[in-house]
């Protein structure tokens, strides 16, 4: 059994899809690895450690995809690198499906059978699989510090011989997996904090982490989660009482964090330009849904923006890879704890259970086809 480590082609993309570690284990199940030279250089990690784990450094993509039975990437395999790829082989990535169907028609005419590690299910036994939560998490904690870099005052409340130094004012909109780590990470540099979501399930959350819970709490918010725990779209008068609210508690912010994304749709629009120019001169607003057309008026991709008034808009995009050595380690295990139920012991081939729930739930392409029903194409 061959394993491929690619490159990733987008330049600004710095993750990669395994590290020295992973490398071992996949050793140790009687695989041989090949990773393409460079791969792990953006996320700290030169050739030279991949060799020290018993992998083979290739010097090209065409190289280190030849004959391979598994190709491991962090982004779905770009047009270029599909015929590299033998007919067969498993593709192993955050696929980013929605919206994609002529990308994943040719990932079905490479005849590869493809898996997105972000359409794992939320269950037990797939906790340690999910890239959604481990890259989430990290992006929580990067959107405070990136917050706080831009912010020109300090974050903790100080007390000196100059008198005190007020703590900022933190507001997270979202109590994801990144709305948590954003809450801790806020309070842990001495901001004082307050959260919003439209699950009722979060207030408790949030409050456990030493927040306030600010939201309308009508009936409609006490049903308005899915059930995969995922946030409903609210009626558009619950979205109107929403945003009263919210419009003035913004106003006293310092720091307001955005973390609002429903799969396979745009990013909901939490904060309107109004809400934007309440704020005082030098504040900060963070959006992490700026890939999915963003939750805050005025937000651009890949830039921060400020406006008349001086508040800032910061709109980095693949936030968790700004913390690539770390969102590497996360995704490489994330990986292998799912490439592992796919790999026979005693033969130590890959022998994929088609009806197992998870490879059901990931599994894009085969044998020619689109075979997930999310995104078989509709019809005539």
């Amino acid at each position: 059994m061959r394993i491929a480590v690619l490159s990733e082609v987008d330049p600004a993309e710095p993750r990669v899809a395994a590290v020295p570690e992973t490398v071992k284990k996949f050793i140790g199940l009687g695989a041989d690895v090949v990773v393409q030279s460079g791969a792990g250089l953006k996320a700290g990690v030169p050739d030279g450690e991949y060799e020290a784990a018993g992998a083979t450094v290739a010097p090209s993509a065409e190289e280190t995809a030849r004959d391979a039975d598994l190709v491991l990437k962090v982004r779905r395999p770009a047009a270029e690198e599909l015929p590299l790829l033998k007919k067969g082989a498993a593709v192993v990535a955050i696929m980013d499906p929605y919206g994609h169907e002529a990308e994943l028609k040719a990932m079905a005419d490479a005849g590869v059978a493809a898996f997105a590690m972000e359409l794992m299910p939320r269950i037990t036994r797939a906790q340690v699989m999910d890239v959604l939560s481990s890259q989430a998490n990290l992006a929580g904690y990067r959107a405070v510090v990136d917050g706080a870099a831009e912010y020109g005052r300090s974050m903790p409340m100080m007390m000196t011989a100059a008198g005190t130094v007020p703590a900022a004012r933190v507001f997270i909109m979202g109590v994801g997996v990144a709305g948590l780590q954003a809450i801790a990470t806020a309070r842990r540099l001495g901001a004082v904090v307050t959260a919003t979501d439209v699950r009722p399930a979060t207030k408790e959350q949030v409050e456990s982490l030493g927040a306030k819970f600010v939201a309308v709490e009508d009936d409609e918010f006490k049903q308005a989660e899915t059930a995969g725990g995922y946030a409903k779209e609210m009626s558009a008068e619950y979205q109107k009482k929403q945003a009263e609210l919210v419009k003035g508690h913004i106003a006293k912010q310092d720091i307001v964090i955005t973390t609002a994304l429903i799969p396979g749709r745009p990013a909901p629009k939490l904060i309107s330009e109004e809400m934007v120019a309440s704020m005082k001169p030098g504040s900060v607003l963070v959006d992490l849904a700026v890939e999915r057309g963003g939750n805050v008026a005025g937000a651009k991709a890949g830039e921060i923006v400020t406006t008349d008034k001086g508040v800032k808009i910061v709109g980095h995009t693949n936030v968790a890879g700004r913390l690539a050595a770390t969102a590497s380690a996360l995704y490489a295990r994330n990986l292998y704890a799912f490439l592992e139920t796919l790999i026979d012991k005693e033969t130590k081939a890959l022998a994929i259970k088609w009806d197992d729930e998870l490879v059901k739930a990931t599994n894009l392409t085969r044998d020619g086809e689109v075979v997930h029903a999310s995104f078989q194409p509709k019809a005539a």
